[in-house]
């Protein structure tokens, strides 16, 4: 019997015993899976963490590279006509940044002011002054329609446009543009659809230059992004005191800006001259140009300190800077109580012409 009950104690041990080891084992089971489970976790944490910190440096690398070119870009940039001719080492009294530059009293024809205006450059869009003069004068129906198509596209340098392959605006609508925005498509299409096409249209912008006495002047294509369309602040100057008395030329030339409806949407357009938002500046023609073998160009009428006068810069080096000439001739204007020219030049030939 006592035996027997040894034998039942020894029994219960061993169950016992065998109970705690599988409760070990679940629990250790139930322990580890969530360790497992953290373990996958953090192997994925550091993947993504590793892409992230891949991708921050790479953006910084395609940032730096960034800021590289655009400091690169001025060196390394195109020289324009007139730096390859050394214009720009000339100095002159007002210090302006375009290498040429021409300011002519329309009543009395004296020129104020003159640096290297006898220099025959590249002129950029001011082209497109001569494009709007012969499109008005022709005296074309303006609410004719006239539509974008491939003949338009810029294959000179491969500039942008707003107006696609297919859009239809007026004659008017397409002369504004070029005038104010500086549209170059809008010009090529004038020029195409001109009565007996863009070879007459070329020859009719050469032989108006001709009649007004613009002997340094020649035209290759109506919308300036040629360098061989060239001429001299001279000859610039003639042609805006012509273009002036012309009504459409000052009123799209001078508009701020313009909105054209193309079906559902609605194309806001800016002046491409900011001095024409500027309320002390009276503006009565502008244009603007700009290629990299002209520089910036800049041509207007304006009237200071009580005197019409005409002026243009050509050649000049930065994005802003014949805007800061125009200011400076503004300044020293006005601040001249006897205004004596600045250098010595007999006046423009015809700048007293009508056309």
């Amino acid at each position: 019997m006592a035996s027997l009950q040894r034998w039942s104690r020894g029994l219960s041990v061993l169950l016992v015993g065998l109970a705690l080891a599988c409760g070990t084992a679940h629990a250790a089971q139930r322990t580890a899976a969530p360790v497992k489970k953290h373990k996958v976790q953090a192997k994925r944490t550091p993947a993504k963490a590793t892409s992230a910190h891949a991708a921050r440096p790479a953006k910084a690398v395609r940032t730096a590279a960034a800021a590289s070119a655009r400091q690169a870009r001025p060196a390394d940039r195109r020289a324009s006509f007139g730096e390859l001719a050394g214009l720009h080492q000339r100095n002159d009294p007002l210090d302006l940044k375009s290498s040429v530059a021409l300011v002519v009293d329309q009543d009395t024809h004296e020129v104020l002011f003159s640096k290297n205006d006898q220099a025959v450059l590249p002129i950029a869009s001011l082209t497109k002054l001569m494009t709007g003069l012969i499109i008005s004068q022709a005296h074309l129906d303006m609410n004719e329609p006239i539509t974008i198509t491939e003949e338009d596209i810029d294959t000179e340098k491969g500039s942008r446009s707003r107006l696609a392959v297919g859009t239809t605006l007026t004659r008017g609508e397409m002369l504004h543009l070029a005038l104010m925005s500086s549209e170059n498509r809008a010009a090529h299409a004038l020029g195409r659809t001109y009565p007996g096409g863009l070879r007459v249209f070329v020859e009719q912008m050469n032989l108006k230059a001709k009649l007004l006495g613009m002997t340094d002047t020649r035209y290759v294509e109506p919308t300036g992004l040629s360098s061989k369309n060239q001429s001299s602040a001279r000859d610039l100057a003639v042609l805006v005191n012509v273009a002036h008395t012309d009504p459409l030329l000052r009123d799209y030339s001078t508009s701020p800006g313009y909105e054209v409806a193309l079906g559902p949407r609605t194309l806001q357009y800016r002046n491409t001259n900011a001095l024409v938002k500027n309320p002390a500046w009276e503006i009565g023609l502008q244009k603007t140009g700009y290629i990299a073998e002209a520089g910036r160009c800049l041509v207007m009428q304006t009237k200071i300190a009580g005197r019409k006068l005409i002026m243009v810069f050509l050649d000049s080096a930065g994005k802003l800077s014949r805007i800061g000439d125009a200011e400076r001739v503004r300044r020293w204007v006005e601040s001249s109580t006897s205004l004596q020219p600045a250098a010595a030049a007999p006046a423009p030939a015809g700048l007293g012409r009508s056309g």
